[in-house]
């Protein structure tokens, strides 16, 4: 369905139980525009709810050319999956604050206990793209999730971001395009195969 942020924030407050502790999470390939998507949601319903991304739990580059993976950074195998999935239980059940790590695209590394999460924020909004796989590893996080929606736009639009954005963080136009095509596609397609573990599939309407 296409919707407004306006409907898409009413449908997230909607979710909102006060005292209780709900998860939505939110789901889409590389480029979909689910992070900001999530932080716009975030910053309309203020104290209510806070964001968790899923890419801090990407492996450091040491651990990733340790296990000869640096080539297809980004694939399901190349984060901590077990470390994400006790994240959601430990969040779901804190009574105290939780510290939560993020990715810093300029250094092209986790962040360790970046982002604080305290336990009377009633809405957490959880993003990241593997929320839904069907893959041993994965499929947990799902268990956790109260809601869970599927961010997709059209193909040569989110490739054409992914690109520039690849670009922006240091890439040869070159190199992005390969990178993009060959690694983020790969990716892409395993996502795209997983949103039907989805409440809702959503694009939004563009403001």
């Amino acid at each position: 369905m296409e919707a407004s942020l306006d409907e898409l924030v009413e449908r997230a407050r909607a979710l909102i139980v006060p005292g209780e502790r709900r998860l939505l999470g939110m789901a889409g390939a590389p480029g979909a525009g689910k992070s900001t998507l999530a932080a716009r949601i975030v910053a309309e319903l203020g104290e209510e709810a806070t964001l968790v991304p899923m890419d801090g739990y990407h492996l450091s580059r040491a651990v990733l050319a340790d296990l000869g993976r640096t080539d297809r950074k980004g694939a399901p195998d190349t984060f901590d999956a077990a470390g994400f999935v006790a994240l959601l239980g430990r969040l779901q059940e804190a009574r105290e604050t939780v510290y939560v790590p993020s990715y810093d695209r300029d250094l092209h590394e986790p962040v360790a206990a970046a982002l604080a999460v305290s336990p009377v924020t009633p809405l957490l909004i959880v993003e990241g793209n593997y929320l839904l796989l069907d893959d041993p590893e994965w499929a947990p996080a799902r268990e956790f999730l109260d809601a869970a929606w599927y961010v997709e736009i059209p193909t040569g639009l989110r490739t054409e971001r992914l690109v520039a954005r690849h670009e922006a963080h240091g890439k040869s136009p070159e190199h992005a395009r390969e990178w993009v095509f060959r690694s983020d596609e790969a990716n892409a397609r395993l996502i795209e195969a997983s949103a039907v573990n989805a409440d809702l599939i959503v694009t939004p309407v563009q403001d």
